[in-house]
């Protein structure tokens, strides 16, 4: 057990026989954190939460829970009570022998499925089929990505799944634009990967209705007339109605033009080592719901307006009416999202659903959850909208439809490039083979991208720049991914010198740790807790943060202390095997942000 759960126990035992058990307290009520480094100590107690219930104030509190401790833990080697705060500091000892047990337990870090795990389902990027992937998507796809793989370290079986939007309007709107074109340019006539091509095809749609918008202004008309007047709008509702009727042509042309989309999107799936355990289609669900409406209509849940439109009263919640069935029988787009919440139910049994969808969607989980709720589906109270802030550039907010987003096959280039730039100007991989080069470059450029926008918190909106997110100095993924490489490399001299280190030697050896030998295995300790912090909050940002201030502190031990040439055997082998696993628990914790490890820069 992680040594603050162990202390957490040992003080609620003894806080509550000061308080002769009048008021319980639990081992959650206990607040433990690392002692401040201008302290001395290492793990400090809260004490201000106990003054009322105690009846004493915190220097008495303080003084009664560390005389008990240092009398019934061996570990602990003094405390001393700065403020309403107890500060534990531990004996050099216990540090050498933690270090031990972490390499004694392959599952230090990480929890086993168990039945009081959950089965969770996480439902991202879900894209429209009318234009590429962009930055936007980017930060939904690592957040999805690196939460799911974060909720499986945390013992939880995770299923992720796509959904495709891939009817509409907006598909219409490219569609239209291909029937207009003479080219009729394709991915194998024009060479352009298929969901850019579609996506070109939307831009040009939107150019067409600006150009005809314009004429009839020209004409005398207002805006607003125009743009109902508008002859291309007129196409695209008829159209979207051929297509709803099952017209062969039409379902023919965006069969095509979706199989385009599938085939580009795959390929950016494949570089960003993307694998859904099952894709649904908007095309396949959107008519599903309207037995659902029907049965909550007799359960009263959903009541009939005299045109025969379907709505739901959500006003005693804060929430308005909503619509979930027009008067022609048609469904709306919450109606689809009603029928595919069922849907993943029957498939995965899930206990608990999670959406990763950008923040301009949050009123519609509100209602949507609500509904579910009303409906009373399996496990209505364990669905989950991580909301997430909108990624802008240093020049401002994206537009699909005026061609100005940041493609995010481009985006990915541009890093890859960038990383070569660098590394090349900074003499990163002089020594590295030039066949395994290019590889690294990409490990380089997609793991600064990825961190670059996992280390903001998920709420949060971002300016993402793509030179500063390679700096190899500061808070990016290359600093992170050098000092992983430099413990590796360390290793491999120290085998070719024929220096190893021998782990039960680690337990008996004299050798008392330094204080920044010390800190390093106290931040690794860390670790369990906050992996099961950043599952609990849906926050990769928590590893994120994490693993740059690891590789602070091993940087900073590397620079004051010899390893290689130390001339002390038992300080030589104690300090490779913390690099080693100080090397692994690195490792560990960019695998959560999906970010690869290179083993050379």
């Amino acid at each position: 057990m992680n040594f603050q759960l162990e202390l957490a126990q040992q003080c609620a035992s003894i806080l509550n026989k000061l308080s002769n058990y009048t008021d319980i307290i639990e081992p959650k009520d206990i607040l433990i954190n690392l002692t401040p480094p201008e302290y001395p100590g290492d793990y400090t107690l809260v004490l201000f939460p106990f003054v009322k219930k105690l009846g004493m104030n915190p220097q008495q509190i303080g003084e009664a829970v560390g005389k008990a401790l240092l009398a019934s833990d061996s570990r602990i080697e003094n405390f001393n009570l700065v403020k309403g705060f107890l500060n534990l500091e531990l004996k050099k000892s216990y540090w050498k022998h933690l270090l031990y047990e972490i390499y004694r337990n392959e599952s230090f870090y990480l929890s086993k499925h168990n039945k009081t795990t959950e089965n969770v389902i996480i439902e991202y990027p879900s894209p429209n089929t009318n234009k590429p992937l962009h930055l936007g998507h980017l930060r939904n796809i690592f957040l999805g990505f690196s939460l799911s793989r974060i909720l499986e370290a945390n013992g939880h079986k995770v299923y992720q799944v796509c959904l495709y939007n891939d009817r509409g309007t907006n598909i219409s709107k490219s569609m239209l634009a291909y029937m207009l074109s003479e080219k009729k340019l394709t991915p194998e006539n024009s060479g352009i990967k298929g969901d850019k091509l579609v996506g070109d095809y939307y831009v040009v749609y939107n150019e067409l209705s600006k150009k005809a918008i314009e004429e009839l202004k020209a004409q005398g008309l207002t805006e607003e007339e125009a743009k109902k007047q508008n002859p291309l709008e007129k196409e695209i509702a008829d159209l979207t109605v051929r297509w709803e009727t099952g017209d062969e042509e039409v379902v023919a042309l965006w069969k095509t033009m979706n199989h385009w989309f599938y085939e580009g999107v795959e390929q950016t799936y494949k570089m960003l080592h993307l694998k859904f355990d099952k894709f649904y289609y908007e095309s396949d669900v959107y008519n599903l719901g309207r037995q659902t409406v029907k049965e909550g209509l007799e359960k009263g849940v959903f009541f009939q307006k005299p045109d025969g439109s379907v709505w739901i009263d959500l006003t005693d919640v804060g929430l308005d009416e909503k619509l979930v069935l027009r008067s022609n029988g048609t469904t709306v787009y919450i109606t689809q999202d009603i029928a595919l919440a069922y849907q993943k139910q029957k498939d995965f049994e899930f206990d608990r659903s999670i959406y990763v969808v950008g923040n301009e969607q949050d009123y519609h989980f509100k209602v949507l959850f609500e509904i579910l709720r009303r409906l009373g589906m399996k496990a209505s109270d364990k669905l989950y909208h991580l909301s997430y802030g909108m990624v802008e550039l240093p020049t401002g907010k994206m537009k699909s439809r005026e061609g100005t987003v940041v493609d995010a096959d481009d985006l990915i280039n541009d890093v890859i490039k960038i990383a070569k730039e660098t590394a090349n100007e900074q003499g990163k991989l002089s020594e590295v083979d030039e066949s395994k080069k290019e590889e690294i470059y990409k490990q380089i450029g997609i793991g600064a991208l990825r961190y670059f926008i996992l280390k903001v918190d998920p709420k949060k909106k971002m300016i993402f720049n793509p030179e500063e997110s390679i700096d190899f100095n500061g808070n990016t993924g290359p600093f992170i991914q050098y000092i992983y490489a430099r413990t590796q490399s360390l290793l491999r001299n120290a085998t070719q010198l024929g220096l190893t280190f021998n782990i039960q030697h680690l337990s008996e050896s004299n050798y008392t740790p330094n204080l920044k030998e010390t800190q390093l295995i106290r931040w690794m300790a860390q670790f369990p807790l906050v992996i099961k912090e950043a599952g609990i909050n849906y926050s990769p940002a928590l590893i994120a943060n994490y693993v740059y201030e690891l590789a602070c502190l091993f940087s900073n031990f590397y620079h004051d202390y010899k390893v290689l040439k130390e001339d002390d055997s038992d300080a030589r082998q104690f300090r490779l095997a913390l690099t080693d696993q100080c090397g692994k628990t690195i490792q560990k914790a960019l695998y959560l942000l999906g970010i690869d490890a290179p083993e050379r820069m």
